[in-house]
């Protein structure tokens, strides 16, 4: 049962062809594979968790430091796009991103050895990523202090807030130049992430092809696989031309800034910490 699902995972197949090659019809292939990704996604908060206590933020904060020094970040956030065939119904429109395909747009947090600390996947492809995150559970506990004075870092795609520090647009002096550079590479993980999850589970890049409300299990039931092989040191995919070629197209997406002026200014006293904190470091 482990392996039908694992093949079905890692090929992106159609289940009538998995099915083929294991010896059984379309429908037990389903059954099978249903079965093994619900009971992935029943227990994934056994591997996908944001850290939660101080010894927990502390280790990571290291990782993240250890990049380019940026200090106090426990997470690389970003969205990125899970191509899915039409869902039907009413609102088949919603799901059409901006390249013309249908995607379910997912949140992710990584940290900086790739594993994925927290995902949301119920958005439709159009949904812009700052709104997916002002709606998530995420948001709302760095919004009550839960983590602490920890920070995300994100792209400019995001309204900067207290703990989440997007890069400057224009930077001017030598401290913002350095600022930018190390924010760049810290957030970086989390583009690295995507590739590799999608280089794991060509899936998500190829296209899940089930209804609609069975998409949320398989993408999470894969990234609790890719945190696992990653604690498990499980050696990255081998390159795959076509599986490639797919993923860096699905993941070629331009940023849509946030407007500036929809951004709280009173928002960047973190941001200008920081770019002092790089000063001292001239």
């Amino acid at each position: 049962m482990v392996f039908v699902t694992l093949r079905y995972l890692a090929t992106g197949s159609f289940l009538q062809v998995i099915g083929d090659v294991q010896g059984m019809d379309k429908g037990t292939a389903s059954r099978v594979v249903s079965k093994v990704i619900k009971s992935l996604a029943v227990h994934f908060k056994e591997l996908i968790k944001m850290p939660e206590n101080g010894e927990e933020r502390t280790a990571i904060r290291q990782e993240f430091f250890n990049i380019a020094r940026f200090p106090r970040c426990i997470g690389a956030l970003d969205c990125t796009h899970i191509k899915i065939k039409s869902p039907g119904g009413a609102d088949p429109e919603n799901y059409r991103n901006r390249k013309g395909f249908f995607s379910y747009n997912v949140q992710v947090i990584c940290d900086a050895t790739l594993k994925i600390q927290n995902i949301v996947c119920r958005w439709p492809g159009a949904s812009h990523d700052a709104n997916i995150f002002a709606n998530s559970r995420v948001r709302a506990l760095f919004e009550t202090g839960h983590f602490g004075d920890s920070l995300l870092v994100a792209d400019s795609g995001y309204g900067i807030k207290p703990y989440l520090i997007t890069p400057l647009s224009r930077p001017e002096t030598q401290s913002q130049h350095l600022f930018n550079e190390s924010q760049i590479r810290t957030r970086n993980p989390v583009e690295r992430c995507f590739g590799v999850w999608k280089r794991r589970f060509p899936i998500l890049a190829l296209g899940i092809r089930v209804a609609k409300e069975k998409i949320e299990p398989v993408v999470v039931a894969t990234a609790a696989l890719h945190n696992l092989a990653i604690i498990m040191k499980d050696p990255q995919p081998a390159i795959n031309n076509e599986i490639e070629a797919a993923v860096e197209f699905i993941n070629n997406f331009d940023i849509v800034p946030v407007p500036v002026g929809g951004q709280d200014a009173s928002n960047n006293r973190t941001r200008l910490l920081l770019i002092n904190y790089f000063q001292d470091l001239l």
